[in-house]
């Protein structure tokens, strides 16, 4: 498949292999896995970037390069890289600074069997036992008619430009959002627009969770309760969630916090039921409210979810046991709604504020000025 930044790919492999460059895209399976991964490129900020699984193969090749083994043939004797020094370097890499190990450990090696299941190589290779990681080296090289190509150096270069494409973009968000802040009271539709355009189940997940948490700050916000250990002496407070921490973060499934009430809530996109099911049992089902980035009707996503998981448990009291434990569900229709209240209650500006404090802090951008200086 082509999508807009297969141009930049094929820029650079022609840059680099000339006439050569067109045969090395068609037949090299290591980019046309990364040519499918780079699909949200220049999508904007609201795609998924796809980071986790790049950066598996860029710090395993880059160390593949960095011990000088581009163009030599003597790699099946390395004792191969540690994994402390891929894991600490791909959080060094933009974006990269809350990645898990899953890619390193399978997950890129899983999908890209999917996408290439006739293929009995897989790209990442590793010692259980030490800890130790390479590449295989069978899809660096590749031979077009008796001239025989290393793709090492030629992958970090595009994967680095997709890298850069997409801190654009989201430089580009950062500036749209501290833009609108100036217009805000004289063009407050301007605003409503782009919040609402966040709401979709297309946009990136760590966008969603942000304009989820945002907007739910605010409508909770004005809710009053009254609590105590005596019935003559409660005392009135407001709800007010908290952000528990960086989103996809590993945090054993809690993303928001309510407080006095002490409720938990999981933002999420899939609906396999696993997943709800492990989240419930991270917190010995306490119930929790699961915002989904999906447009269905909530009867529609309990359903989904309750006959996902009758296919795999055949005890109803189990099933009904984990169900019981979804407090609520919050999909993107009632999202809307809470936004529309939280206008009609004057925290349009206050919403904006918060999305853009919290994106800065996601993509590691603390200043306007300091947007410019990223490579």
């Amino acid at each position: 498949m082509e999508h807009t930044f297969t141009a930049n790919i094929k820029a650079i492999l022609y840059n680099k292999f000339g006439n050569d460059a067109d045969e090395i895209f068609k037949n090299s399976r290591l980019i046309q896995y990364i040519n499918l991964k780079t699909r949200s490129a220049n999508k904007g900020s609201k795609a998924r970037s796809s980071f986790a699984n790049l950066y598996a193969i860029y710090v395993i090749i880059e160390d593949y390069i960095a011990q000088g083994f581009e163009g030599k043939s003597d790699y099946s004797k390395y004792s191969g890289a540690a994994f402390v020094n891929l894991f600490t370097r791909q959080r060094e890499l933009p974006f990269g600074n809350k990645l898990q190990n899953h890619a390193l450990n399978n997950r890129m090696n899983s999908e890209f069997q999917k996408y290439f299941p006739s293929s009995e190589i897989i790209p990442i290779l590793r010692n259980l036992e030490t800890n130790r990681y390479w590449i295989n080296e069978n899809l660096l090289k590749i031979k077009i008619v008796k001239t025989e190509y290393n793709l090492a150096s030629v992958i970090i270069e595009i994967i680095d430009e997709y890298s850069k494409t997409k801190q654009d973009a989201f430089q580009r968000f950062i500036k749209v959002c501290e833009e609108l802040q100036e217009i805000e009271s004289s063009r407050p539709e301007r605003v409503v627009e782009f919040i609402s355009s966040l709401l979709a189940p297309n946009i990136d997940a760590r966008l969603f969770e942000i304009v989820s948490y945002s907007i739910l700050k605010f409508y909770y916000h004005d809710q009053p309760i009254f609590w105590g250990f005596e019935i003559d002496n409660l005392t009135k407070d407001n709800l007010r969630l908290y952000k528990t921490g960086r989103t996809n973060a590993n945090d054993g499934g809690i993303d928001f916090v309510m407080q006095p009430l002490g409720r938990f809530f999981q933002v999420t996109e899939t609906l396999d039921f696993k997943k709800y099911f492990l989240d419930i049992d991270k917190i010995q089902k306490f119930p929790i409210t699961f915002v989904i980035k999906s447009d269905e009707t909530i009867g529609d996503l309990l359903s989904k979810i309750k006959a996902n998981a009758n296919k795999i448990y055949l005890v109803t009291a189990i099933i009904e046991k984990y169900m019981a434990c979804i407090e609520e569900i919050i999909n993107i229709p009632i999202l809307k709604q809470c936004f529309s209240n939280t206008i009609e209650s004057g925290y349009l500006n206050n919403i904006l504020n918060e999305v853009i404090t919290q994106s800065k802090v996601e993509f590691n951008y603390t200043e306007t000025e300091e947007l410019d200086d990223v490579e």
